[in-house]
């Protein structure tokens, strides 16, 4: 049996993991999973003094604990992952794209005057700089505003700390990920835009292609199942933190949309996209020291895992 240690995941970026985990998808495929609990908090409050993530640590939330040596892999949202990969002490690569497909949306007060996207100019939008929503965020306002008038500030990683800043006025809007997305529509809050976006997998060099190909076919077959029962599996969003959130442990899968999960099998980087989401990040004045897109990724370790699933 081929020991895998993985950072701790939420339900809204890695619900098939859990799912595989937990249905003893990953030991059929002869890999015994152990969690290394992360903090998925690492920021606690805004911090109103910053716009720019150069000079925030891109492993305060994610990826910290690989590159202490205590776990062998992790997910996250793809542009991040660029640039924790970028700044790794311990060679850590990505090996390829997850099995979710995350949602995530900007949101506002019941009480706020914006109602689009283009009411956001020179208003502060609380984001987890370098997490998935920060990029997410970036994406969505650029299609409304010009850059010069998109204010993100850095707020806390954990979408119900966010929710609680916005709430007190801290900050116009922030985005959150589900079932906070639902919990905020419950109370009134309006989505001003939303999308998806993909992550990837981070592994060490202990994870070798034959290592990875068995850890898809359990997580290609979670998500066979939760495609089959989609509301089956969002209990996972409500039971995820009801012991932490009370208020979350009033909601019911009738709460929450089917349709705003959407998991598909692991799969390869495609070339085309690995080069344009590099430049996007780039644009954005990240990714500096990286000269080439190829550097970012252990593609090696990707083509024969995804050819032997």
């Amino acid at each position: 049996m081929k020991k895998l240690v993985l950072e701790s995941t939420s339900p809204f970026q890695g619900l098939p993991e859990l799912v595989a985990f937990n249905e003893g998808l990953f030991e059929k495929e002869g890999i015994q999973v152990e969690w290394a609990d992360r903090d998925e908090t690492g920021l606690k409050t805004v911090a109103k003094d910053a716009s720019n993530p150069l000079g925030v640590n891109p492993f305060g939330s994610h990826g910290k604990l690989l590159e202490q040596g205590k776990a062998d892999m992790y997910n996250a949202c793809e542009w991040g992952n660029y640039c924790r990969v970028e700044d790794t002490s311990v060679g850590s690569r990505q090996l390829g794209r997850r099995g979710i497909v995350t949602y995530a949306a900007i949101m506002v007060r019941p009480d706020s005057e914006v109602y689009t996207a283009q009411q956001l100019a020179n208003k502060t939008v609380g984001v987890p700089f370098y997490a998935g929503t920060h990029y997410l965020a970036l994406h969505m306002l650029s299609g409304f505003l010009p850059r010069d008038l998109i204010k993100v500030l850095p707020a806390p990683s954990g979408s119900r700390n966010r929710y609680n800043a916005m709430m007190n006025g801290e900050i116009e809007a922030t985005t959150l990920t589900e079932p906070y997305i639902s919990l905020a529509e419950k109370n009134g809050c309006r989505s001003v835009c939303s999308a998806f976006y993909h992550g990837t997998e981070v592994a060490s060099d202990k994870v070798d292609a034959e290592t990875y190909a068995a850890f898809n076919r359990a997580v290609r077959e979670a998500v066979r199942r939760i495609n089959a029962d989609k509301k089956k599996y969002l209990q996972y969003f409500i039971d995820y933190h009801k012991g932490k959130d009370a208020e979350i442990g009033t909601m019911t899968v009738a709460d929450l949309r089917a349709d705003r999960l959407v998991v598909c099998n692991p799969a390869p980087i495609p070339q085309d996209e690995l080069e344009r989401t590099t430049e996007w990040v780039k644009s954005w004045g990240m990714l500096e020291e990286t000269d080439s897109p190829l550097n970012l990724v252990n593609t090696l370790v990707q083509t024969q895992a995804h050819a032997a699933e």
